[in-house]
């Protein structure tokens, strides 16, 4: 089950500029798109536990018994990314690339704090952007003792 219906990412993109990729999409190519996206959130690691134990997905969780708004506007997100041709396997490659010519035109990178959100796999920053409060600190430690 995706986090977002196919009804309701074609109403939240009524509401957002530059959707060409989706708008010039078919029905399939959306509903392949949204899947996929709520596989990539569905990686991460998360506050929290799940609302019951049985569910497919991550979400809801804790007392929430709804996927929260952000968690399908992020999934609309990643799907459109998807969908305008990102490939997180490809992003996730080019991390080590710092420059990149052809012929007069060149670009250089500065890789010395890769993008957080293509190391998580996650295709598009706005998406990341929804899914960030979510998220466990990488960072955090947690104790617990036991008697």
């Amino acid at each position: 089950m995706n986090y977002i219906t196919l009804l309701e990412a074609n109403t939240y993109f009524l509401t957002r500029l530059s959707t060409g990729a989706w708008d010039d999409s078919n029905n399939n190519d959306r509903e392949a798109s949204l899947t996929m996206g709520t596989e990539i959130i569905d990686r991460l690691n998360y506050r929290g536990e799940k609302h019951d134990d049985a569910q497919v997905n991550q979400f809801p969780r804790g007392d929430d018994i709804a996927v929260p708004d952000d968690i399908k506007k992020a999934c609309a997100e990643i799907a459109l990314a998807l969908l305008d041709g990102v490939d997180p396997e490809l992003e996730f490659a080019n991390l080590n690339m710092s420059s990149q010519a052809y012929a007069n035109i060149k670009s250089t990178y500065d890789r010395g704090r890769p993008p957080e959100h293509i190391l998580a796999g996650v295709p598009s920053v706005s998406a990341w952007r929804y899914l960030k409060p979510f998220l466990r600190d990488p960072y955090g430690v947690s104790l617990n003792r036991v008697s």
